[in-house]
Order: C-alpha cells, then structure tokens, then sequence
C-alpha cells in the first residue's frame, strides 16, 4: 500500500468513518425521546382541561428534540460526505509503476 493512499485513508476516511459512528450512536436513542416527546404533546392536546402554559412546555421539548435528531444526522450526513471524498480520492489516484 503507497503512502498515499494510507494518507487519505487514516486522513480522511478514518475520521469520516469515526464522524458517522458517533453521530449515529447519539442519534438513535434521540430519535427514541423525540417519539416519547411527540406523544405526550400528542395526549396533552387530545386533553381538554391542559392549559396553553402546558402545551407550549410540551411543544418546546418537543422541538429541542426534533432539533437535536437534525444536528445528529447533519453529523451522519457529513461523514458520509467525508467518506466519499477519501475514497473518490483513492481511486482517482494515478497509478504507480
């Protein structure tokens, strides 16, 4: 294996992998509380004695939820992103004799 191509692997493919592992770690059991969150606002505003205070309490967490789900799947998206370039780098390597 050339130095090259142990370069972009340990340079860009590595921490593009690395980048995907984590954000898919956090993102699943995240995704799990923004379910729980949705259906408790789901309930609170199927109640017809929960007051707006309560439902914009459970809308607000509602949507700190939603939002995190995004930023982890920006992070999963992103390595794939990182990922692709090292390995397009790779192959687009000239070939050595």
């Amino acid at each position: 294996m050339s130095r090259r191509i142990l370069t972009l692997l340990v340079l860009v493919v590595l921490p593009g992998a690395v980048l995907t592992a984590i954000s898919t770690y956090y993102l699943f059991p995240e995704w799990v509380v923004l379910d729980k969150s949705y259906q408790n606002y789901q309930k609170l505003a199927q109640v017809p004695t929960s007051s707006v205070r309560d439902l914009n309490v459970a809308q607000a967490a509602e949507n700190r939820h939603r939002l995190n789900c995004f930023a982890e799947g920006v992070g999963v998206l992103l390595g794939g992103v990182i990922v692709a370039i090292g390995i397009h780098g790779i192959c687009t390597l000239p070939q050595q004799r």
